[in-house]
């Protein structure tokens, strides 16, 4: 039996597609004349916005009804997947055991510890669940314990807008000692337990101030620490491992500067440990060498420099690990006896033990053809072992710690799924296709094994590519109830990602965008060559700038895809970045474009999803976004649904899920996310006909 979007008891009446009337807005920029019709939808406090948005909800709700039993499985399935009561592995800080657990039925995980000992009575000293009540969303962004492990700081965010709250926690008694409204992220303690640093960002979100608080004080009295004019410049604040300095950050999407004050002395002035220079960004970690320096200068794919404590000038400062042909280094975590630095060789994670007594390197290495591999708990300045969260499409996550002297591998934890899992099931794939100029982009690819490659199997193919940021293939609950139903799915590692290094991603932004869409269509085409799927069995998903990926594709190759799923879509790239007063734009510039340059205006326009949809048949598409987003502003997709609507030529469903509660990625509650999960999943196996009983 196939799914239907609706229930055939359903009024045609109440299946009407809303329409957003046109209201004339006109713009002239560079003696072009531009209309946008949808401008109007920008005002949240209009009723005649607020009532457009909710007949789009009611909309999706009632084209969506016919798949509510299926939504039921997919979640039940997920569920299953996750144990509901769990615990995480504890790590030792400053005479403590930290740990998170979670219970079932319940949102969100408490925050326990117990002094000295695991064998110690535990101690929840923060309980999420409390602070979320009389919330529908609530985020813990940030949490620092001082140094004497008494008090408490906290950043939350309680709408998804990235409005935080800084609290102080008395440890001893649970009491709230003081609160700020207004902050940003980035928390650090000095030395004394009496005085912490916080940040406060300006009316566009960027993070641009840093203070200095002495506890029991009022909040205005506070110092201002460092204060970043520069709108393309960004913030942020953070602790040396090593506890011994307070390190800040002013970093564009091209270059850095860092300064450093010492955490025992925490009225000193912060001290510039190198200016910053087009082109050239670092990173700083301290060690007892001194400060480990991560950059590009002279170094596509970054090399590491050690300055002195003392403030040497960046003309003296010494190589520690020269770059090498074929590694992009990506981070590195400096402890008391070792460095270990995060590399990437052929587009996969390694790790490079360096240990500090002089004896021999070695790399930490993994066995599956796609994997991930995330660093996690490594508080500890004077630890001996290293932790690690491993996992691949196949593989549920592992907890490992690493002895950094015997090399041996100690699993902590393995991700349990309750309601069963054999990963023999599974074949898990590395793939390189031809892009059109001749680049190779990496393929992640998971399906169930035996899959025959005749053309006909689902295939849902996810992309990013924006930021340089890497797409981890790692295991996934809601990916595997399609896998289980014959989908395949493929993670295409297109450019604009930074998997195979600097270049790769530099090749994916400003001028070089549109390498981004055409790598992602061309994979597409080379997975249906192989056999892979075909276009009418394909579907295609992307979220925020992956979403501005899926519109472009959308409008140039429409007809590759069945359906298109676009998540809190970067979709209205013209008038976002010619709007400052928005989050992020300006800083965007250097990753986009700056439309009041001709040249950059017209690459832009080009390829912008809102500018460009056309009279044309569109697969069928959920687009979805939430009112509370501060990163993609909810208008973006409805004013791109609004046009979508007006200008398409087929009868293929287009539905437009507005949150209203959540923010950018969407619902906190972690049962609520599932239930969001299976919404998505639901609508893609409607689009490719499969049905609600399994594998049929």
């Amino acid at each position: 039996m196939a799914i239907a979007l609706v229930p055939e008891s359903s009024s045609p009446a109440s299946l009407t597609p809303p329409v957003a009337p046109c209201v004339p807005s006109t713009a002239t920029l560079h003696g072009e004349v531009r209309m946008d019709p949808y401008a109007w939808l920008r005002d949240r406090e209009s009723p005649e916005v607020q009532a457009h948005l909710a007949a789009e909800n009611a909309y999706t709700r009632a084209l969506m009804q016919g798949t509510e039993a299926l939504q039921e499985r997919l979640y039940q399935e997920m569920l299953g997947r996750i144990p509901e009561t769990d615990l995480s592995v504890p790590h030792f800080r400053g005479g403590w055991w930290y740990y998170t657990r979670t219970e079932a039925g319940r949102a969100y995980p408490l925050h326990c510890r117990r002094a000295g000992t695991l064998d110690a009575r535990e101690e929840v000293y923060l309980d999420q669940n409390r602070l979320a009540e009389g919330h529908a969303f609530h985020q813990l962004v940030a949490q620092e314990v001082s140094p004497d492990g008494w008090r408490l700081l906290t950043l939350e965010d309680t709408t998804g807008e990235r409005d935080f709250t800084l609290s102080l926690w008395d440890l001893a008694t649970g009491a709230r000692l003081e609160q700020r409204e207004h902050v940003w992220t980035g928390l650090a303690w000095a030395a004394d337990s009496r005085t912490y640093f916080y940040m406060t960002a300006d009316a566009a979100k960027r993070g641009s101030t840093v203070w200095r608080h002495h506890t029991g004080t009022a909040f205005a009295d506070d110092a201002c620490v460092f204060h970043e004019p520069d709108v393309h410049f960004d913030v942020d604040l953070l602790k040396s491992r090593s506890g011994r300095w307070i390190l800040i950050e002013a970093d564009s999407f091209s270059c850095s500067d860092w300064r450093v004050l010492p955490a025992d002395r925490p009225a000193e002035p912060p001290r510039l440990l190198a200016p910053r220079r087009p082109g050239v960004t670092y990173a700083v970690d301290h060690g007892e060498a001194g400060f480990y320096i991560l950059t590009n200068d002279g170094a596509l794919d970054f090399r590491v420099l050690l300055a002195p404590e003392d403030g040497a000038d960046p003309s003296a400062w010494t190589e520690w690990l020269p770059a090498r042909a074929g590694v992009f280094v990506e981070a590195l975590d400096v402890f008391r006896d070792f460095v270990v630095v995060s590399e990437r060789v052929g587009g996969l994670r390694q790790l490079h033990v360096i240990p500090l007594d002089g004896t021999a390197p070695h790399r930490v290495t993994f066995g599956e053809p796609a994997y991930g591999v995330l660093p996690v708990g490594n508080a500890d300045y004077e630890a001996r072992s290293y932790r690690f969260r491993q996992s691949s499409l196949r593989t549920p996550p592992e907890v490992i710690d690493y002895d950094l002297v015997t090399r041996q591998r100690t699993v902590q934890k393995r991700h349990a799924v309750p309601s069963g899992f054999d990963p023999g099931a599974y074949e898990l794939l590395r793939l390189t296709l031809p892009a059109r100029d001749g680049a190779q982009v990496p393929v992640s690819l998971l399906c169930r094994r035996g899959t025959r490659l005749d053309g006909r199997n689902p295939l849902l193919l996810y992309g990013y590519g924006a930021y340089g940021a890497s797409l981890e293939p790692v295991f996934n609950v809601a990916v595997l109830s399609l896998v289980d139903r014959g989908f395949t799915y493929a993670i295409a590692h297109v450019r604009g990602g930074q998997e195979l290094g600097r270049r790769w991603y530099d090749d994916g932004k400003l001028d070089r965008k549109r390498n981004t869409f055409t790598d992602f269509i061309d994979v597409a085409e080379g997975l249906v060559r192989a056999g892979w799927s075909a276009p009418d069995r394909m579907v295609a998903a992307g979220a925020s700038a992956g979403g501005l990926l899926m519109g472009v594709v959308a409008n140039e190759r429409p007809d590759l895809f069945r359906a298109i799923l676009a998540d809190v879509p970067f979709v209205d790239v013209i008038n976002t970045l010619l709007d400052p007063s928005i989050p992020l734009t300006a800083p965007e510039w250097e990753q986009w474009g700056d439309p009041r340059d001709p040249a950059q205006y017209a690459y832009l326009l080009g390829y912008s999803p809102y500018d460009n949809v056309r009279a044309q048949a569109y697969p069928w598409m959920l687009v979805t976004t939430s009112i509370h987003d501060s990163q993609v502003m909810y208008w973006e997709p409805a004013k791109w649904v609004a046009r979508l609507r007006a200008m398409k030529t087929d009868p293929n469903p287009l539905l437009f899920h507005v949150g209203q509660t959540g923010g950018h990625c969407g619902a906190s509650d972690r049962y609520e996310r599932l239930r969001e999960l299976a919404f998505r999943g639901a609508f893609l196996m409607a689009a490719v006909g499969l049905g609600g009983s399994g594998l049929d």
